[in-house]
């Protein structure tokens, strides 16, 4: 099958998954609920926003972990691999443990700075271990786990309300019906499929070896650091928007590649489209099991990603038991 096919098949199940998120769950909404005049348009529109949100925040994960992987040349590359969600956390916490959860943006605000707080300490200390991925990984994952410590720090002393609030907030809530947030996340999502789209062909020479870019033409750093910075700013906004999303930004470039192969100017749109598709398929399974508890998307995505990386691995280890 011809990789155009593909995409347009992929196009096709993320429109027919966004139909279904929005028609689909606990409770069954018909087309006519989304007429301003139905007792039932609060909902409807509270159900587009939100499966809208898990649109943009899947593609922006998938994307940022298509572009992680790229430059770090490590298949368990991910948004959060750099610390962003650690950061993203303690930011968010100190929003709840200040009493300020109440103020508008002040969750995301902190949740933003926190993850772009952590991002630049990455990139320094990077600096002085080295100029390979391996001091970049590293940096990333000290930083993950400080941030991790501050956060547990500051769950306890927490009241026991800050907590619930923090703790649903730290496992991904999609319902999020502000639409300034949502055009952001719109716009830095086309930014970073724009900069994918356009410097594919330096993406595919970097993802062969630094020196190979190099005696291509191709500045490896500069590239890098600006993959890094477009992968970071993805994620931190998308976790700033609706908190953590575990798993999207691994499984998805994983299957986007073995699927459309490692050539970025098809890559990029496939992870935004896959990307979409899992986390508004995960978001319809979290709300269909029972409409008095919801469960947190961020647990639904943990299960199928990391049930689908366990598939992947004993395909592959099978493959290569085999070959022997």
């Amino acid at each position: 099958m011809s990789i155009r096919r593909k995409l347009t098949l992929l196009a096709c199940a993320a429109v027919f998954t966004f139909a279904g998120a929005l028609f689909l769950g606990a409770r069954f909404l018909n087309p006519a609920a989304f007429a301003s005049s139905h007792p039932l348009h609060a909902l409807a529109e509270l159900r587009f926003m939100r499966t809208i949100c898990a649109l943009l925040t899947g593609a922006s994960l998938s994307l940022s972990g298509l572009f992680l992987q790229t430059v770090l040349k490590n298949p368990l590359a991910e948004p959060f691999t750099l610390g962003i969600s650690g950061g993203a956390g303690v930011g968010a916490v100190m929003a709840f443990v200040l009493g300020l959860h109440t103020v508008p943006y002040a969750i995301q605000g902190f949740a933003l700075a926190g993850a772009l707080a952590t991002l630049g300490a990455v990139l320094l200390l990077s600096r002085g271990g080295g100029r390979g991925s391996e001091s970049l990984l590293l940096s990333g994952i000290i930083a993950g786990t400080i941030a991790s410590s501050v956060l547990l720090y500051c769950l306890s002393i927490a009241s026991s309300d800050q907590v619930a609030g923090a703790s649903w907030w730290m496992l991904g809530d999609l319902r999020s019906n502000d639409a300034v947030m949502l055009w952001c996340s719109a716009g830095l999502l086309t930014c970073g499929g724009v900069f994918g789209f356009l410097f594919a062909r330096d993406l595919d020479l970097l993802s062969l070896g630094a020196d190979e870019a190099f005696y291509a033409g191709v500045n490896p750093r500069i590239l890098s650091v600006a993959a890094v910075v477009a992968a970071s700013l993805l994620a931190s906004f998308s976790v700033a928007v609706c908190g953590i999303i575990s798993f999207c930004g691994l499984i998805v470039p994983h299957l986007v590649r073995r699927l459309f192969g490692c050539g970025h100017r098809c890559a990029v749109p496939a992870a935004m489209l896959g990307g979409g598709t899992f986390l508004m398929l995960c978001d319809l399974l979290s709300r269909s099991f029972s409409a008095e508890q919801e469960i947190p998307p961020g647990v639904i995505t943990a299960f199928l990603g990391g049930g689908l990386f366990l598939v992947i691995i004993s395909r592959k280890g099978a493959r290569q038991n085999g070959g022997k």
